[in-house]
Formats: C-alpha cells, sequence, structure tokens
C-alpha cells in the first residue's frame, strides 16, 4: 500500500494535500457473497442509519440470521416489504437470490473474472448498476484500480478539492483520474473520507 500512496502523492499535488490531512488508508473489506451484494441493495440511495436499521430487521427475519438465497427465498416478498424494504429492493434481492440459486450469479469463482466481466456479470440482476458492481469490485474483491465515475461523493470531493464551479461529469472524472491509475481505488477512499467517510456496501 505505501507503493500506492507514494504514486498518488507523486502524481497529484491535489491529492497528496488530501492524504496528508485523512492519514492513514484503512479500508474495511466485505466478504465477496450472497449477502454483501444484499447489502448492497439495501443500502441504495439510504442513509446509513436507516439502511443498518433495515438489514438488522432482514437478519432477525431470516433462520439464524443467515443471508443466503434459500432464506431469501422462503420469506414472503410482503414479509419483506414490512421489514422497510421498498418493493422495488425487494424484487432486486428476489431476483440476485434466484440467479444464485440457478447457477447464473456464481460467487465461489467471481475473484476470477476480470474488472468489466464482474460488472457485465453482476448487472445482469435488476437493481444492480454498475455503481454497485464497482463497489463489489472495491469494497469484496479488493481490487486496486477502480474509478466510481458516477459516484456522487467521489464527484462532490473532487469538485471540492479542485475548486471546480460545478459537479464533474463522469467523463470529467475520467480525465481527472488518469495520473492516479493504477490505484484509483485508493484515491477513491481518499476522497471519500476528505467529506465524511467512504460509501456503505
Amino acid at each position: 500500500m505505501r507503493k500506492a500512496i507514494t504514486h498518488l502523492k507523486k502524481s497529484d499535488p491535489v491529492l497528496a494535500a488530501i492524504i496528508q490531512r485523512v492519514g492513514p488508508y484503512v479500508m474495511e473489506y466485505r466478504e465477496p457473497a450472497f449477502e454483501t451484494l444484499v447489502r448492497s441493495i439495501v443500502y441504495q440511495q439510504l442513509s446509513g442509519k436507516v439502511a443498518a436499521v433495515i438489514l438488522g430487521r432482514l437478519e432477525a427475519a431470516l433462520p439464524d440470521g443467515n443471508i443466503n438465497p434459500s432464506a431469501i427465498l422462503n420469506l414472503a416478498s410482503e414479509k419483506m416489504r414490512a421489514l422497510g424494504l421498498s418493493t422495488a429492493k425487494t424484487s432486486y434481492i428476489r431476483d440476485l437470490a434466484e440467479r444464485t440459486q440457478s447457477g447464473q450469479i456464481v460467487f465461489e469463482r467471481i475473484s476470477e473474472r476480470t474488472d468489466e466481466e464482474v460488472i457485465e456479470h453482476l448487472t445482469q440482476v435488476k437493481g444492480i448498476g454498475v455503481w454497485t458492481a464497482h463497489m463489489f469490485l472495491m469494497f469484496a474483491l479488493q481490487r486496486p484500480n477502480v474509478l466510481p465515475t458516477g459516484d456522487l461523493g467521489v464527484r462532490a470531493a473532487i469538485r471540492k478539492a479542485y475548486a471546480l464551479a460545478e459537479l464533474p461529469t463522469p467523463k470529467e472524472v475520467t480525465v481527472i483520474a488518469e495520473r492516479w491509475h493504477p490505484y484509483c481505488s485508493v484515491a477513491a477512499w481518499y476522497l471519500w473520507r476528505s467529506l465524511d467517510g467512504p460509501a456503505e456496501i
């Protein structure tokens, strides 16, 4: 990790200042598993506190608190909605469970795929877009060079740090980030921390 920090500091003085201010890089990883993607869906477009409550209810409604495809599919959609999940998120989680149970989504071998293949593999699930796939690559598969160009937090941090008049577009983020390769994941983490913390997945 020292190599990544050194590279980012040398290649971008703006990021170097953020790294100096934020301090040590401490990424909290999750297992590249079904449960992690369910968590990502629950957390979409919600505050961390609200999402954590709903996730806790979901765990409590399942045998032994174990979030797995079979347990999800044995839980009625109406019950899932009663836990606080929207109709859309209930549908997304059940679609993920069905695809995982049928073998369309295979978590056991997902680490063997390239970043692009992982994105293609996961986005076949309803409700899982490129942003969620990016978070899975970064926080579960520990890929070092993921640039979440559509992430609002990253864009807001770039706007603030680089004193831009408006939020940068994903294309503009890509241009700014050219100097960060091959450690875009590390750069993104520092950008999140420069605001109020990394994204939840």
